[in-house]
């Protein structure tokens, strides 16, 4: 059983509609360095794709309670936390099996509120970070009525700012009518290629509509932190040198400086 609370745990949905933005990537490699710096963080696999499950080498085969289960009250949140193997960090994984909470939640009692009761109950983590499928759905939903704030990781490509207005109103309307201590933690621009006009241009335009809300810090593209998941590795551990390693490991830092200001 859970203990009872004993602080106030963070609770962030890691979100955009778009796909490919670098959502997963993120999620899970925010969660690690957070970990790393000692904090209890747990991570929620939201993606019926999984992707942020098979990210941390954990094996899909050998789950009995995952996102779904929770989600249709199959199972306890606690029944379905499993430990990624590193410090501090745990996870509640996710497979295929979700997408069909998608059509089963619809006439579901409570039903954009599912994760939020489930999480209601959760102790002993400063941090659950919610790595949410790529779409506006009852998944993403359940995430934003879950979260007190939303981390949006937005691509440096033009396209990407089309679908930014979209996902403010959608958090907006969920503030209004859901969730009330919902707020837009900041805007987290990845895949950031600094030798391009196109991606520097995007910063400044992200800037201008989020001017105290864009993270100072740039993910870069890179090769190797897209490599790593194929060994279910986070990015500071298959290569902690390179240039994506360090900048998450500044977010992370930026992170903790932000929320602990804005307490």
């Amino acid at each position: 059983m859970f203990r009872v609370k004993q602080h106030s745990i963070q609770i962030v949905a890691v979100a955009n509609q778009k796909g490919g933005v670098g959502k997963t990537t993120t999620s899970v490699n925010l969660a690690g360095e957070l970990a790393r710096r000692g904090q209890q963080v747990l991570l929620v696999d939201c993606d019926p794709q999984g992707n942020a499950t098979t990210s941390l080498g954990v094996a899909k085969r050998q789950l009995k309670a995952t996102t779904y289960e929770v989600l249709m009250g199959l199972a306890e949140l606690d029944e379905a936390i499993r430990s990624t193997g590193r410090e501090h960090f745990d996870i509640v994984p996710a497979t295929e099996n979700l997408s069909g909470a998608m059509v089963e939640l619809v006439d579901t009692e409570r039903r954009e509120r599912r994760l939020a009761e489930a999480l209601s109950r959760v102790a002993g983590y400063d941090w659950v970070l919610l790595d949410c499928p790529p779409s506006l759905g009852l998944i993403t939903l359940n995430a934003l009525c879950a979260a007190e704030h939303v981390l949006i990781p937005l691509q440096c490509e033009f396209l990407a700012l089309e679908g930014l207005a979209q996902l403010k109103g959608t958090i907006d309307r969920v503030h209004e009518a859901l969730n009330p201590s919902l707020a837009i933690l900041g805007v987290v621009m990845t895949m950031y290629d600094g030798r391009t006009n196109l991606a520097q241009q995007v910063v400044e335009e992200v800037r201008r509509y989020f001017p105290r809300r864009i993270f100072n810090t740039l993910i870069p593209r890179s090769v190797r932190v897209s490599e790593a998941p194929s060994y279910g590795q986070l990015i500071a551990e298959y290569d902690p040198h390179s240039r994506a390693a360090q900048a998450y490991s500044a977010l992370a830092d930026e992170l903790l400086l932000r929320t602990r200001s804005a307490s």
